[in-house]
């Protein structure tokens, strides 16, 4: 009873996010096609997709300072309002310096959005229901994102129509949450860190696959699309290719989440991302089949996406309970630099070498994470004294991310973090 009550509170704040993550999805494919159309060149494409990671980790890291200033509400329409603002600018504007700078304010906002709205969820749910409260709000977004790469085919993306739908939705998705009666939970603020360091010295395991699972996630959604076009499909083909690829991870989130708390979870990640290394080079061998593509893309997004949920159970298996909140932050910042760097190296190889770079790279990073984690788990036994967290749904960026569902969620302050980031190791077989 009191998991649907939970629940029902929060139905206008799903809401929200339902719009935002339609916008999410559709924004990044609708710019990746209008700049191919526009003549921007891959290099400016895949720098405009990592401004917006660029922005996506600066939100991560001064979202908490804004919610402890103005309240978790007041920053939800205030953000959403930017957002808004700069994906209208977008369509009146067509200048690859206008379109990084507006790209970087679209990742801070939405990043910020992410952090409200878990903060949102964290302070609301208990510990008994906090799991099944994440995993709708994953799920949602997850479902969002995806159906937003269908919006490609409503309109034009040479016109302005597609920017107004989307900038209309982020408007939109900020209307429940300020008219809903419920209020919302107050936050509290602890003042911890784990620097970069110290998290590796903890779980190199981990750190190695937030670094090439979120690099593998911004890949495909920054170049993807431009792919597509460069391989001569077209952009209804392309918009179906992405949601396709998409959907693959969210089905296959569930059945790989339960099997990694079976077994060793460095198994299970070794060889689903094996798995996706073969289907990256099938992506590119069958390009010329529609169907075949698809059929691989799907494979590929069902075994490299969720992912970022078992590594995140291997970084949570190896931290102290009070260390999981500040690792969250490093877990950020790591990503947003991954993420930020991963688009547009792949972009100059795609520019310098041809397209098929795209999947030559993501079979690249696939492969190494396989190696990295099938080579730990046949010679670095699993530590027997620890405690084995269940594993939630979690994706990568641009989809916000808890890094555990039982621990009581607290708004992290940067104003008072020691910054030394000396963390003790609890082990480093991981």
């Amino acid at each position: 009873m009191a998991t649907a009550v939970a629940i029902r509170n929060l139905i206008p704040l799903f809401i929200g996010l339902a719009l935002i993550a339609l916008a999410a999805g559709s924004q990044g494919s609708l710019l990746a096609v209008r700049s191919t159309i526009e003549g921007f060149g891959d290099v400016i494409t895949g720098a405009l997709m990592s401004s917006y990671f660029v922005g996506f980790l600066l939100g991560a890291r001064y979202a908490p300072r804004i919610i402890h200033r103005v309240g978790l509400v007041r920053s939800f329409g205030a953000l959403s309002a930017l957002a808004s603002v700069t994906i209208l600018i977008h369509s009146v504007v067509i200048d690859p310096t206008v379109w990084m700078f507006m790209r970087f304010l679209t990742g801070f906002a939405f990043s910020s959005i992410y952090v409200v709205s878990e903060s949102w969820l964290n302070n609301s749910a208990t510990n008994k229901n906090r799991g099944q409260v994440l995993s709708i709000y994953m799920i949602i977004m997850l479902a969002g994102i995806c159906v937003g790469q269908l919006f490609l085919k409503l309109g034009d993306p040479a016109s302005f129509e597609l920017f107004a739908l989307v900038s209309v939705l982020v408007s939109v998705a900020a209307i429940p949450i300020l008219i809903t009666a419920s209020e919302a939970p107050s936050t509290e603020v602890v003042s911890a860190s784990i620097s970069i360091r110290a998290l590796y010295r903890i779980t190199p395991m981990g750190f190695w696959g937030v670094v090439l699972v979120q690099s593998c996630y911004a890949v495909v959604l920054g170049m993807a699309v431009v792919y597509g076009l460069h391989m001569g499909r077209s952009v209804d083909e392309v918009a179906m290719f992405m949601a396709i690829m998409l959907a693959g991870g969210i089905v296959s989130q569930w059945p790989l989440g339960v099997l990694s708390d079976t077994i060793d979870r460095r198994w299970v990640l070794g060889f689903a991302m094996l798995c996706s290394a073969v289907a990256a080079v099938m992506v590119m061998v069958t390009s010329a089949n529609l169907w075949q593509w698809y059929l691989w893309a799907a494979v590929f997004g069902a075994c490299c996406f969720p992912n970022y949920s078992i590594v995140m159970a291997i970084v949570n298996d190896f931290l102290e309970p009070e260390q999981i909140v500040p690792a969250t932050a490093t877990i950020a910042m790591i990503s947003g630099l991954s993420a930020s760097a991963a688009p547009l190296i792949v972009a100059m190889l795609m520019q310098s070498f041809g397209p098929d770079w795209l999947f030559i790279s993501l079979a690249v990073m696939c492969g190494l994470l396989a190696a990295i984690a099938l080579y730990r788990a046949m010679f670095i036994p699993w530590s027997t004294n620890i405690d084995r967290y269940p594993t939630y749904v979690q994706a990568p960026s641009p989809i916000g991310t808890i890094l555990h569902a039982d621990v009581d969620a607290y708004v992290g302050s940067d104003e008072d973090s020691d910054e030394d980031g000396d963390g003790e190791p609890t082990d480093s077989k991981s």
